[in-house]
């Protein structure tokens, strides 16, 4: 199994949900992302971190709020937005570093 350092070290870009269960605007937030991994199986990655389950790492990146949406190429964080997003806006994000 992957750890988070090796799956942000790669070349392809992998975009963050820092989320909670208990979160609303994280539930509305799920099939957004759902439909952006989807539509770029293959050049990106997408991935969902609960911050309950995960606090060491929300420490690490200081997350003060769900969702917080982070983009990372080759191990650095070249984006990070607080709160929610249209689907839009990541793409676009997103594709600035594929």
């Amino acid at each position: 199994m992957e750890t988070f350092q090796e799956i942000i070290q790669g070349d392809k870009p992998v975009l963050i949900d820092f989320y909670a269960t208990w979160c609303a605007p994280c539930k509305t937030m799920s099939p957004i992302l759902e439909s952006v991994g989807k539509e770029l199986q293959g050049q990106a990655r997408v991935l969902k971190i609960d911050v309950d389950k995960n606090q060491a790492l929300s420490q690490q990146f200081k997350i003060q709020a769900v969702p917080t949406f982070m983009i990372f190429k080759n191990g650095k964080m070249v984006w990070r937005k607080a709160g929610g997003a249209d689907k839009m806006t990541i793409l676009k994000e997103i594709r600035n570093y594929l």
